[in-house]
């Protein structure tokens, strides 16, 4: 991927763990590299197909002129998102912001933090069979587009699945998404309890009925498993109301354990 670079901006500004640094300020060094691509910029000669990398620096001088941190990290966290949420076409970034005044009584040129964030795809599987359905899904993905990290960029049809687990209860109504995300498959599953949460999502019965019910079932090919969140999600290629929807808007989507693909999952499913 190509890259656009921007080295060591000057800027003025006021964070810092001590009081001191807050009040009278001092200089940071900014360094980013956009990662993007510039080809259809290049042959047409044309500023708007690329990042404007003017717009880009000042728009780090009024975000770091605007909000006041005591840790770099934070300073580089705020940077690198607003960035990646203002400038669609930059997909990746990394960013360096030097401290050259650090105050430790010490001898010493810069101290500085660099992190790098890009955009990520996760496929989530959603359904509902407990009160108005169709509108406990439309609220959850509302809520989901909600998030300034994250958004809902493709949807599947609603389907009405039979319920699984031995539970008896009403059919359920299904979907999966695709969802364009800066957060981190931790962060991402904070924001599905607190949507699980504010829909009113009750735990009472293992495969028991439910207002809303939210999983992460790919996370670009990440293969993750701790107490909290396993990728892709556990026996999903046995789950027809999870692999239908999923056809529809990401067939080609490749389980990065089998090494197979949404389609043939479920072709082997249905045999």
């Amino acid at each position: 991927m190509d890259k656009i670079k921007i080295s060591n901006l000057e800027v003025y500004c006021h964070h810092g763990v001590f009081a001191e640094e807050n009040v009278l300020g001092q200089k940071f060094l900014v360094s980013a590299v956009l990662y993007t691509e510039i080809e259809e910029a290049a042959f047409e000669d044309d500023i708007s197909k690329s990042i404007n990398y003017g717009e880009v620096c000042h728009y780090i001088k009024e975000l770091m002129e605007k909000y006041t941190f005591k840790l770099l990290e934070s300073v580089a966290e705020c940077l690198a998102s607003r960035i990646l949420m203002r400038f669609p076409l930059a997909k990746r970034i990394k960013l360096e912001i030097k401290k050259p005044w650090a105050p430790i009584m010490l001898p010493i040129e810069t101290v500085s933090v660099e992190i790098e964030r890009e955009w990520h795809t996760a496929y989530l599987s959603i359904g509902s069979n407990l009160g108005d359905k169709k509108d406990n899904l439309d609220q959850a993905i509302a809520l989901l587009n909600a998030d300034e990290y994250s958004k809902v960029t493709k949807i599947s049809e609603y389907i009405t699945t039979e319920p699984v687990g031995g539970v008896e209860q009403d059919d359920f109504l299904n979907a999966a998404l695709e969802v364009k995300t800066l957060r981190s498959p931790k962060r991402l599953l904070e924001i599905i309890g607190v949507i699980e949460r504010q829909l009113k999502r009750e735990r009472k019965v293992h495969w028991g009925p439910r207002t809303i019910d939210l999983d992460i079932i790919f996370y670009d090919d990440i293969v993750m498993d701790t107490k909290e969140l396993t990728i892709p999600h556990p026996e999903m290629e046995k789950r027809g109301f999870v692999l239908k929807p999923l056809l529809e808007i990401a067939p080609k989507s490749i389980h990065p354990i089998f090494k197979k693909t949404v389609v043939q999952l479920l072709d082997e499913l249905d045999d």
